[in-house]
Parts: C-alpha cells; structure tokens; sequence
C-alpha cells in the first residue's frame, strides 16, 4: 500500500489532475463561501456586550469586596494539564506574544495556554512529519547530514507558525481597524460636538461602525466598559492604543489623554485627527497601486507572453510544418 502511494505521488500524470482537482475545489469553495457566510456582526456584538456585562460585574464584585468573579473564560483542561505538566509558561512564556495575541483579538488566560501548547506541538509534528517524508516516504540519495539539516529546519519553521499565525490575524484585524477608524472619528467628531459624554459618544459609534468594521466596534465598546469603570480614563486609552497597535489610533489616545488632563476641546482635535487617518490611508492605497507595475512583472512575463506567442505564431508555425511535408 504504502508503495503504490509512493509510486502515485511520483505519477506526473496523476499530480497534475490532483492539483488540478484541488484548484476547482478551491476555486468552487471561494465563489461559494461569501453566499453561505452568515452574518457574524450580530454574534460579535453579542459576545462584546457579554464582555462588558463580565467587566461591570468584576468591578462591582471588588468594589464591593466579595468573590473575585473571572472575566476570561478557564482554558480547556487537557491543555491546560499538558502545559502545567510540561511547565510551559517557564521555557516558552513570552511578554510578546501576550500582546500579540491581544492585538489579535485572543484576550484572556485560555488563549494564550492555546498558544504555548502549540508552541510546543507544532516544532515536534513538522519534525516528526519531516523524519517520515525524508527518511521513509522518499529515500533520499542525499546524506544524513543533510536530512538531519532538512528535519531541524521543518522543526523551526514548526515553532515560528504559531508566531506567523498571529502575525496575519493582527495584520487583517490592524487592516480592519484602520479603513474604518477614519469614519469612526467623524462619528465620533459629531456625536461630541452635539453635547454627548466621551463615554456615550463611543458607545453611540460603537454601534454605527460595526457594519464597516467589527473589530473596531468591539474594541470602542470595551473601551466605553473601562472609561465607565476605570478609576483613571488615561488607562483605558491606553489600554485601546495597546489593543490595537496602530499609530493613528495611539495619536488620537493622546490627543484625548491630553484633553482628559488639560481640559482642552476636542473637536478641532478630532477633526484634524480625522483629516490625517483619511490622508494616511489615501497613501496606502496610492503606494499599493504604485507598486502594482513591478509585481505585474513577472507574472505577464511567465504566464502572458508565453500564451500570446503560442497564439500569434501557431497559426503560422502549422502553415510552415504542412508546407514542409
């Protein structure tokens, strides 16, 4: 069994209408998937306003004095069991990827026991996966030296996945944030001008811009929960700028820190923040047309040309061969 699956694998023929299947399978999956996809806004919305619910709780369990009530949901225990066991929060705990996975919009203590079993998972099973390929499924003529190299590199690349996870879920929610959060500060802009609270005005924009962006609504609604709760206003700004790792986001934070301290008016303020979010994203989205040209490149070079030749000197090339014979 095992060799006719080796001998499948090697099939030229066999390969390519594998891939071949895989591509209609995907194709098919992408045109399909938007039409099924259900409306996640509502459920988001729902486990924010259970969020806070959980916050207003806490703060009025420690105000009071009573049973200190947890905010995050307990890990799954077998995970939680192998990381005890195993220690993990000593050898592979990271300052870092406690940020990160907040960024990512993973908060609380399970997701980050989630993220240091994978930690330790993930390295063995691109090893052991590796062993197997180079050692037992292909025999390859290349020396011992150079599989061993071949498993450790599959064994690294295991332990940075869990890493380069989070780095794409931050950038896609960080993307999320940023196309929405210029029209969040105009909503914001207007709500504060028409004589609403600081508090009342995030929660106002919280439920406007979740149609454009859920991450950006979930994050405004906890930041209404902590301004509601907080003893310090300056920690729940500081709290949303860390969330959400974005340079806009950090200066308008500042700009309401220092009306918070100063008392200066914030509708100026916003106004420009708003106007500079705006203008930064028009350069993004300039620079990324600017850079289509270059990557168009090779691209039209491998798959273009080659096809438009076939097509301008076929007809030509089968003239000459029927002349020839």
């Amino acid at each position: 069994m095992l060799d006719l699956l080796i001998e499948k694998f090697h099939d030229v023929r066999f390969m390519t209408m594998l891939l071949a299947a895989i591509a209609v399978t995907a194709t098919v999956y992408a045109v399909v998937s938007p039409m099924m996809a259900g409306d996640g806004l509502s459920k988001r919305m729902k486990a924010v306003a259970s969020e806070r619910e959980r916050m207003r709780q806490r703060e009025r369990d420690r105000m009071n004095r009573t049973e200190k009530v947890t905010l995050r949901q307990t890990p799954k225990q077998a995970i939680q069991r192998i990381v005890e066991d195993f220690n993990l929060g000593k050898w592979l705990a990271q300052e870092e990827a406690r940020d990160k996975l907040v960024m990512a919009g993973y908060r609380g203590h399970a997701p980050y026991v989630t993220f240091l079993f994978f930690r330790m998972v993930m390295p063995i099973a691109f090893f052991l996966s590796a062993v197997l390929y180079v050692f037992f499924i292909t025999h390859m003529e290349q020396s011992t030296v150079v599989k061993s190299g071949i498993c450790l590199m599959a064994a690294w690349a295991g332990m940075q996945a869990p890493m380069l996870f989070l780095k794409n879920a931050i950038s896609k929610r960080q993307l999320s944030i940023k196309r929405a959060f210029p029209d969040a500060l105009d909503l914001l802009l207007i709500c504060i001008e028409s004589g609403m609270s600081i508090e009342a005005a995030f929660r106002k924009v919280s439920q406007e811009i979740g149609s454009q962006s859920v991450p950006l609504a979930e994050e405004f609604t906890l930041t209404t929960a902590e301004l509601s709760y907080l003893p310090d206003r300056k920690t729940a700004y500081e709290n949303l700028q860390k969330r959400t790792g974005l340079e806009g986001v950090k200066s308008v934070c500042m700009a309401l820190m220092q009306s918070e301290r100063y008392g200066t008016p914030l509708g100026q303020t916003l106004r420009v923040m708003a106007q500079e979010n705006r203008d930064m994203r028009m350069n993004e989205a300039e620079k990324k047309a600017a850079s289509l040209p270059p990557k168009l490149t090779v691209p039209m070079i491998v798959f273009f040309l080659p096809v438009l030749f076939v097509v301008i000197l076929g007809p030509t090339g089968i003239k000459v061969s029927t002349y020839m014979h």
